[in-house]
């Protein structure tokens, strides 16, 4: 299984409460090409929203599935994106 780990930097507080309420629309598209939501957290403290995905296939092959899909552009439609910066990367589990 192929982890990722994202973490969105977002802009403010009405920001990240606009992205944890839209979040929930994104995770059956994920799941249709074959990726897990692991779990996601708002750190309200620090203005950033971390959350993991996997996949146990080919995770690259399945993004370019997925990027471009007509559900990905249909969740994100009129989302207004406060995400100012992002730090993602594939991470192993440790314990």
């Amino acid at each position: 299984m192929t982890t990722q780990l994202r973490r969105y930097d977002i802009a403010d507080k009405a920001g990240l409460d606009r992205l944890v309420a839209w979040f929930p629309k994104l995770i059956p598209v994920r799941e249709k090409y074959g990726f897990s939501v692991d779990w996601a957290f708002a750190d309200y403290e620090h203005l950033q929203f971390i959350w993991s995905v996997s996949h146990d296939g080919d995770f690259d092959a399945a993004m370019v599935e997925y990027d471009p899909s007509p559900e990905r552009a249909e969740a994100f439609a009129g989302f207004d994106n406060p995400i100012t910066g992002m730090k993602v990367g594939f991470v192993d589990r440790v314990v």
